[in-house]
């Protein structure tokens, strides 16, 4: 990492990255000019966010402005499921076969049918996302969530190049990448060290694989690397960011630092990368 009044990384460089990597922070204060979403909006993604990061945007979230239930669970804002309709039963069957048929499930879906709630929201709510075969699958998925609940009032998303080196302390670093350059990290993140288990494909929401994933393997001994935006959810809301097919690799801040220092010397300079690239 090639350390300034702003931060440059080499490893965007030799991937020939065509966006910014993000840098995730906590943060005591709220930047100025950043973007943020409407307080109570919970249908809009958390993407939309690190997809402006990535293109130049700094963006901020509070307790009020996560965008929708499990982007406050993502972002480690404590276990906002409980916030959803119905609470975390409602979100295990929202996940998985519907809500329709539970005792309070249709009277819910037609209360937020008349409090104006867009209607692609509803019928997910009433027949499930079916991402889960049953509710109790979901619910032990929620359980095994690293769950959060951070210090600091805000959760800052800041291109990686105007992060201050001297006051910034990111927690984890994404990247936007396409498979060629999906293909160089995941190389990139087992050179300097011994097995097959320095980078995970988690199952989770995009936005809990960049955030509270990422934040238990920044607090862990082994640091590994995350490979996200596997939620088919997250990846339709991006499709008109022009990011469609993009996958996220997300580096906790330490581990970004060495393996930053490794490029030098590497198979970034090596015959193969360069007519992959070319």
């Amino acid at each position: 990492m090639e350390k300034g009044d702003e931060m440059e990384s080499l490893i965007a460089k030799a991937l020939q990255l065509e966006t910014e990597p993000v840098a995730l922070l906590y943060s005591e204060t709220k930047p100025e000019g950043a973007a943020q979403f409407a307080p109570g909006t919970v249908t809009s993604c958390v993407m939309y966010m690190l997809a402006s990061a990535a293109k130049g945007k700094v963006a901020v979230f509070d307790r009020k402005t996560f965008g929708c239930f499990g982007g406050g669970v993502g972002l480690g804002f404590g276990n906002t499921y409980e916030q959803f309709p119905g609470g975390v039963p409602g979100f295990c069957r929202f996940l998985s076969s519907g809500n329709e048929s539970a005792p309070t499930g249709k009277a819910i879906g037609e209360g937020m049918k008349a409090a104006g709630v867009p209607g692609s929201f509803v019928e997910m709510f009433l027949h499930g996302e079916r991402y889960k075969k049953t509710p109790e699958l979901a619910d032990r998925f929620v359980n095994e969530l690293p769950m959060a609940d951070v210090s600091t009032p805000y959760v800052v998303m800041k291109p990686l190049s105007q992060v201050d080196p001297e006051k910034d302390k990111p927690v984890s670093v994404s990247f936007l990448v396409n498979p060629d350059q999906l293909s160089a990290l995941v190389i990139l993140a087992n050179y300097d060290r011994p097995g097959q288990e320095n980078v995970a494909i988690p199952y989770a929401a995009a936005c809990q694989v960049i955030g509270i994933l990422s934040y238990n393997e920044a607090a862990s001994g082994l640091q590994r690397c995350l490979v996200g935006l596997t939620d088919i959810s997250a990846r339709k809301n991006l499709k008109g960011q022009g990011l469609s097919g993009k996958l996220t690799f997300t580096v906790p801040f330490r581990r970004l630092c060495e393996m930053e220092s490794q490029v030098p010397g590497s198979f970034f300079e090596k015959e193969t990368w360069e007519k992959v690239v070319s």
